[in-house]
């Protein structure tokens, strides 16, 4: 007993494998001076014995790796709740700008959708994730299909989308001015549960915008019929096929599409359309050159005129379209896109003629918002499941939220968050001013300004956020099965899709440039009216005072680089337009922080917000990065070595 008793003190951190016998050690037994290490013969009486006194050991030493605890995992899985209930800035929000028999019943319809997207939604959005859509070219008896098979899960967000009047309740307009507020506010609660079938709502919510300002007529009124349906069996999605081989935002050069006019005034589309998202959508908007009758067309912007067509016919056949591949993408694999070749496709233009882009514009401006809608919800969701987990999870001790450096790294995530919640808010409120007829000029000049900045500001944000949330899991937030790392993959597209950084940078200096400087001024407007109230709280003096010198110092940055050339603002584009974000954003959260039942996380979130660099426009300007020694260093210093710059340098 000497022997066994002196082993089994010195086990505890030991742990035997499955196939591991305790018996082979020879101090297990009895009369174990006699063994050796390598065992030795025994009787059956000796073996049976042996056998005994090995599972009373492992009994007594509870050993944690037997053969019925592989595989255990200890740390629990963190659970979305009700995501409106849990929302307390989302609710403070609502109550702050919606009018009271508004905000009841829009505060009892989220309330309600919020249970649903746990319960029910939550989860066809994972099966989505799990289940890709695939193409299926022959049938069994080799007839061309080109049948894009979906799972029933992404059928099922079809139909609970036209139940819930996500595209509907824009239109209807129920609660005048607030109802895209309303509308935006519960796709934010939908999106990271929707398995991506935000993509075809996105740019079904565009089609529909871009039907109604060209005028509901014609065979678009049934479209927008559709469109716009609540009733899951005459609900339609939309496509948006723009981009073409050439790729890009450059769709004046890039658009080899061409359209001849029939008969009977409809158009036959030939071309190749590199990229086509949700291609299983039910309609499609695209952008196409008239060819006259000697075969010529017009290039550039001015030849480009927009067109509507049904993806299938009345026999549900495909419409003169060939299905030539599905995507491989990083992320959004949920979202089946598409190779298209049109031949002969029937369309219907609904432009004016060489007006297409034009047209377009106000597709754009949704689809943006949307985007915002996406990157501001991506990162609401990784922050609710992070604060879950941090509740549960014990690390060296105590619990992840009683370890003060990891609460101050949730709660920068949170100040970004919030920041970019305003600012989407803050669109979805001009829309609806906008939409509604009671909009200021001043309004229609910050919506035209804002859709761009927030779409490109956000869409950095949510890669940043997601990336330090899954972080906030440690290892788990890499593991596949855990479903977290979806959230990241999808969230890269956000500053890609409908223009990226850069383009969308180049967009905000396009608008000043239009208006001659009255979106400018708008800003500036817009900002100084934000921080009225917050300027007579004590406690958001300093803040305000940052902020005011931000917006002093982007004035002064605009004189003197206005002078210097387009060059000059070209390289400043994109700090320009990270200045605006930070600027109004920082406004937003002062304005909020002001009212009368704020909390003291109100003004927390805004103090924390105007202590970065509210201004880097100015900040790199003086520090030499716009003039054209920079231009000129900038490439030397990305191509040095290469052949590109043989015997240039």
């Amino acid at each position: 007993m000497f022997c066994r008793v002196r082993l089994v003190s010195r086990l505890p951190t030991w742990s035997p494998g499955t196939n591991h016998k305790l018996w082979k050690l020879g101090c297990f037994l009895p009369q174990c001076p006699k063994l050796s290490c390598r065992g030795t013969k025994m009787s059956a009486d000796q073996s049976q014995k042996a056998e005994t006194w090995d599972k009373c050991t492992l009994q007594e030493l509870k050993v944690p790796f037997a053969r019925t605890e592989i595989g255990t995992f200890f740390q629990e899985q963190p659970r979305i709740g009700n995501q409106y209930l849990e929302d307390a800035f989302l609710q403070r929000y609502l109550k702050t700008h919606l009018p009271f028999q508004v905000l009841e019943k829009v505060s009892l319809d989220l309330e309600r959708f919020g249970a649903r997207v746990a319960a029910e939604i939550d989860s066809l959005g994972r099966e989505c994730e799990l289940n890709p859509p695939a193409l299926q070219h022959y049938d069994a008896w080799g007839q061309r299909v080109d049948h894009i098979v979906t799972c029933p899960a992404w059928k099922r967000m079809k139909e609970i989308a036209a139940e819930e009047g996500l595209i509907a309740e824009a239109y209807e307009r129920k609660y005048s001015i607030w109802s895209r507020v309303q509308q935006v506010a519960k796709l934010y609660l939908y999106a990271p549960s929707a398995g991506l079938f935000t993509c075809p709502l996105a740019m079904t919510d565009g089609a529909a915008k871009v039907i109604e300002s060209l005028g509901i007529s014609g065979p678009l009124a049934k479209a927008f019929g559709h469109l716009t349906s609540r009733d899951p069996k005459k609900f339609w999605t939309s496509g948006q096929w723009m981009t073409e081989r050439k790729g890009g935002s450059d769709v004046a050069s890039g658009t080899e599409s061409v359209a001849r006019e029939q008969p009977d005034g409809t158009y036959s589309l030939y071309g190749f359309k590199w990229f086509t998202s949700a291609t299983d959508s039910d309609m499609t908007l695209t952008l196409a050159r008239i060819m006259d009758a000697q075969g010529r067309v017009e290039q550039g912007s001015r030849g480009l005129s927009l067109f509507f067509l049904e993806v299938r016919d009345k026999e549900g056949k495909l419409n003169g379209i060939e299905v030539q591949r599905l995507k491989e993408k990083l992320g959004t694999r949920q979202v089946p896109t598409a190779e298209l070749l049109l031949d002969g496709s029937k369309a219907h233009r609904i432009s004016a003629e060489g007006r297409g882009v034009a047209s377009i514009a106000n597709m754009l401006t949704i689809t943006r918002i949307h985007n915002v809608i996406s990157a501001v919800a991506g990162m609401r969701r990784v922050i609710n499941l992070a604060r879950e987990y941090a509740s549960k999870r014990v690390v060296f001790g105590k619990l992840i939220k009683d370890h003060p450096l990891h609460m101050q790294t949730m709660a920068r995530l949170e100040v970004e968050t919030r920041g970019a919640f305003l600012m989407l808010m803050e669109i979805a409120r001009l829309l609806g001013l906008e939409e509604t007829k009671m909009a200021s000029e001043q309004d229609l000049h910050l919506l035209r300004l804002l859709t761009p900045v927030a779409k490109l500001y956000t869409g950095k944000q949510a890669i940043a956020v997601i990336s330090e949330g899954l972080e906030c899991f440690g290892g788990q937030g890499y593991m596949e099965d855990t479903g977290l790392p979806v959230a990241l993959r999808d969230a890269q597209v956000l500053t890609i899709w409908e223009g990226t950084t850069n383009i969308l940078s180049l967009d905000v200096l396009r608008s000043l440039t239009k208006s001659q400087g009255q979106v400018l001024d708008a800003f500036c407007s817009g900002v100084q009216g934000k921080l009225e109230l917050a300027s007579s709280i004590s406690e958001l003096e300093s803040s305000v005072q940052l902020l005011q010198d931000a917006l002093h110092r982007l004035g002064q940055f605009t004189q003197r680089v206005g002078s210097k050339g387009a060059v000059a603002m070209e390289l400043a584009a994109r700090d320009f337009a990270y200045t605006l974000a930070r600027i109004y954003t920082g406004a937003l959260l002062l304005e909020h922080a002001a009212q009368p039942d704020a909390t003291s996380t109100d003004t927390y979130t805004a103090q924390r917000w105007c202590k970065q660099d509210l201004c880097p426009v100015d900040s790199e300007e003086k520090a030499g990065c716009y003039d054209d020694k920079a231009a000129s260093m900038d490439t030397y210093l990305v191509y040095e070595g290469s052949p590109v710059l043989k015997g240039k340098l």
